[in-house]
């Protein structure tokens, strides 16, 4: 299953939010929407400085993880990134690859 990297920042409101359920709160809602499209949360931890709180996800699909961060980008309450993880095998793969590309002004 692909995995993703998501970096989250909460709006003010997502804040008042986060203070008013308190952080298992966000766990559970969290494991219901990625578990809801047939994904797992490997790992979630809250932060401070940029992002608020750190996830790794994996979903059968990159379209699951794209319908999720649509959905939680619209609420206006958390702001997202979602970054491809990918393994030490799917990279050595990636390097085998014959790619022909010309650089710019080359």
């Amino acid at each position: 299953m692909p995995k993703f990297l998501i970096q989250s920042t909460y709006t003010t409101e997502g804040t008042k939010g986060l203070l008013s359920e308190g952080a298992s709160g966000r766990r559970a809602a969290v494991e219901q929407i990625v578990t809801g499209l047939g994904g797992k949360v490997e790992a979630m931890y809250f932060a401070f400085g940029e992002d608020d709180l750190v996830l790794i996800v994996d979903f059968p699909d990159p379209v699951a993880m794209a319908a999720v961060s649509l959905n939680v980008k619209a609420s206006g309450a958390v702001h997202t990134r979602a970054t491809p993880l990918l393994t030490l095998d799917e990279i050595d793969e990636a390097a085998r690859r014959q790619v022909s590309f010309r650089a710019p002004g080359k």
